[in-house]
């Protein structure tokens, strides 16, 4: 009953995660580390776990925007590089950085973030 409970409960969170990743675009990581840092996860580690989780649901949200056609694959393609450089830097630095400075550089990104929603 426990592990029944728990999967429920992993479930939700995996969808309240995959819900504002596919509905903002974004975001999915903003509710996703704090998540899996109340269950317990180290903050790095909670990082990291959140962008293995937001991969699959990123890629299905994708594969929905272009099949509904409101991706055009042309003007996405010259993003990708640069991401793909990014995503290794990013790894990098956070082996690199204390969990002090990841914190906070989180935590501005996550203001950063919200006062760009507000205005």
């Amino acid at each position: 009953m426990k592990k029944r409970l728990l999967f429920i409960k992993n479930s939700l969170i995996g969808m309240l995660v995959g819900g504002i990743n596919a509905f903002f675009g974004a975001g999915g990581g903003i509710v996703c580390v704090p998540l899996l840092m109340k269950l317990g996860f180290e903050r790095k580690t909670a990082h990291a776990n959140a962008v293995a989780v937001i991969l699959p649901i990123t890629f299905i949200s994708a594969v929905n925007y272009v099949l509904r056609g409101y991706v055009s694959i042309s003007d996405s393609l010259i993003f990708i590089p640069g991401g793909v450089i990014g995503a290794f830097l990013g790894t990098w630095l956070m082996k690199k950085l204390p969990t002090n400075i990841i914190r906070r550089v989180f935590a501005g990104f996550m203001i950063w973030a919200g006062w760009r929603l507000i205005f």
